[in-house]
Parts: structure tokens; C-alpha cells; sequence
């Protein structure tokens, strides 16, 4: 399973480093694919498990960073 999120604080390539290596530190999370434009973290779970946001989130206390959950609409490609 992946979810897409929002990452809000980021300026350079350091804290997208920074924010990858806090978010791959959570539990459950197998890979964690960040970018500065647009500023969103793509999280993979191990085994398909739910992501626990409230973990993603607790791991960048502290920092100047925060994450927020993608409305799904906002993910799905567009149909004609």
C-alpha cells in the first residue's frame, strides 16, 4: 500500500533528506520517495499495512516540517 502526502517547511534538498530519513523510520514504512516540487511524500507500507499517520506525523516533531494526509481526488489521474 502507498499513500501520497503533503510535506509543508521544506526549502532545500537538504530537508527533503532530512524529512526521506524521518519518515522511513517509522514502523511499517518499506520506502519513502520525497520531493521538494511539488513539496509531497510518497510512503510505501510493508506488506500492504495501513500507514499510521499520527506515526508519519510524530516523526517529524520537532522539525520545522509537517505532513498532511492527500485528499484521494487529488491523486487518482483525471478521466475524460
Amino acid at each position: 500500500m502507498s499513500q501520497t502526502f503533503i510535506i509543508a517547511g521544506m526549502t532545500c534538498q537538504h530537508c527533503v533528506a532530512r524529512v526521506q530519513s524521518s519518515l522511513a523510520a517509522v514502523e511499517g514504512v518499506s520506502n519513502v520517495e520525497v520531493s521538494l516540487t511539488p513539496p509531497r511524500a510518497t510512503i510505501h507500507a510493508h506488506n500492504n499495512q495501513e500507514i499510521d499517520c499520527s506515526a508519519l506525523s510524530e516523526a517529524l516533531s520537532g522539525t520545522q516540517f509537517s505532513i498532511t494526509e492527500m485528499p484521494s481526488a487529488a491523486t487518482q489521474p483525471l478521466r475524460r
